[in-house]
């Protein structure tokens, strides 16, 4: 057996592992785990994340994956077909949409997905000319990128005075050369859309598209679709709305649902049914192709499968009704204390906060309130984000926190804003009780450690004025 390795990778001598029992191996990874903050230790109110509770249930029903092979031929597996073929009807049923793909994985890979879907239509057309996708100043990171890379010239869209995209915004942009417009409905901040259906009837008058960043789908499941505001291209977000492990940065899943017109343009293969059979169909010539080696990330897809079943159409109806109302009472608990960066009557899932009355009083920062959030054991929410709400705080309770939890967390956040009054260089300091101290990020983000052993002082226990 040595024979068959190069000497040089062979060892001289016995690896130097440790002698240890199997509950010293458990208590340490046990240990270690609980070093991570996740949604089964505590309150996670990540903004536009939808950190919401993973029922275990759908673990055990994933487990159906264990035996398959995305090299088997797909005679030998009808079974996963079938939930294939079945997921895609259901997310096409809820978003009002013909059509989909489960290849993306992730809803920058379905914007991405999206976005080539656009070229492909247009360029069937004749219509190449059309390069141009406006997306508004609330919008996430990954639409302008997205749209960037597949080839489109990105024009920002601002807001109005609301929070919203005024449909008189875009008339500047309807030209031949328009392709499309990106949104989040509800958007960013939290609030509704509610030109959207003018704004679509401009676009389409235009002879642009419209794509829809499922990313807050969770706020609407159940009483409206995207396909009767006028989109064209859905992405869905399986780890956010249904329910789905985020893990470490994945895995997810962004499946891509298209309009009958788009349809021929889908990566392939799909998942077709025939006379009780299910089976894999080659894309046609006006495909896009793959965007992935396989079809899709399947051990998430049975998850959110089984999320959809147990819930039921009532269900989800009652998920987004919670979500909203869930943000709305923490809202309005929590605007005296950090104000509310839009004075609207309600939001809908979610709703940004503007620490920057906080900030002018007391020095103290959205980003030093974030950090010591930690100390008291929840997840900070999302800070800075959307770009165009100073101090930006964005809280996103979910459905599945109880009113004990948010009432909780209203105290937290009343202590913590009585501190920044008290004592500013508190919380500049902070956090204290987390294994790693407050990091550079700056430095982190433009200095990355990718190596084992690596520089060390970027996170280490001091300030990042005091590394300087």
């Amino acid at each position: 057996m040595r024979d068959a390795f190069p000497a040089e990778l062979l060892r001289d001598r016995d690896a130097a592992l440790p002698e240890v029992s199997e509950p010293q191996v458990v208590r340490h990874y046990t240990r270690l785990s609980h070093r991570n903050h996740s949604i089964d230790l505590g309150f996670y109110p990540l903004g536009s994340c939808t950190m919401k509770y993973n029922p275990k249930i759908n673990d055990e029903v994933a487990r159906v994956c264990d035996d398959l092979h995305p090299l088997q031929p797909a005679e030998t597996c009808p079974g996963i077909l079938e939930v294939m073929y079945r997921t895609i009807e259901l997310l096409c049923k809820i978003t009002g949409m013909a059509s989909g793909t489960l290849q993306p994985y992730a809803g920058a890979h379905g914007e991405f997905t999206g976005m080539k879907i656009f070229r492909a239509f247009f360029r069937s057309r004749g219509e190449a000319r059309r390069r141009v996708i406006l997306v508004p100043d609330s919008a996430h990171g990954t639409n302008p990128a997205s749209a960037h890379i597949a080839g489109f010239h990105v024009r920002e869209v601002r807001s109005n005075g609301d929070g919203i995209v005024d449909a008189e915004t875009i008339e500047p942009y309807l030209t031949d050369e328009l392709a499309g417009i990106m949104l989040t409905n509800p958007n960013t901040l939290g609030l509704f859309e509610r030109h959207v259906l003018r704004i679509a009837e401009l676009i389409h008058e235009a002879g642009g598209l419209l794509y829809y960043d499922g990313a807050n789908l969770n706020a609407i499941v159940g009483g409206a679709k995207p396909g009767d505001m006028g989109f064209d291209v859905v992405h869905v977000n399986l780890h956010k709305t249904f329910s789905t492990p985020h893990g470490g940065g994945g895995p997810g899943s962004g499946p891509v649902l298209v309009t009958d017109t788009l349809a021929p343009f889908l990566p392939g293969p799909t998942v077709a049914k025939t006379r009780e059979k299910y089976e894999l169909r080659e894309a046609g010539p006006a495909s896009i192709g793959r965007v992935a080696g396989f079809h899709g990330n399947i051990g998430v897809v049975v998850r959110a499968f089984a999320y959809l079943l147990s819930m039921g159409r009532d269900g989800l109806r009652a998920v987004s009704r919670l979500s909203v109302l869930n943000a709305n009472y923490l809202r309005e608990r929590l605007r005296p204390m950090i104000g509310a960066a839009y004075d609207e009557a309600r939001c809908m899932h979610e709703f940004v906060l503007s620490a920057r009355s906080l900030k002018e009083r007391t020095g103290v920062s959205a980003m030093d309130i974030a950090k010591r959030l930690l100390d008291y054991g929840v997840h900070a929410p999302t800070v800075y984000f959307p770009l165009n709400v100073p101090e930006a705080l964005m809280v996103e309770p979910t459905e599945t926190e109880t009113l004990e939890t948010l009432d909780e967390f209203v105290d937290i956040v009343a202590a913590v804003c009585s501190e920044a009054e008290r004592d500013g260089d508190l919380l500049r300091e902070a956090p204290y009780t987390t294994p790693v101290r407050r990091v550079d990020e700056v430095r982190a983000a433009r200095h990355p450690v990718l190596t084992w052993g690596g520089d060390t002082s970027i996170r280490s226990g001091a300030s990042s004025s005091d590394k300087e």
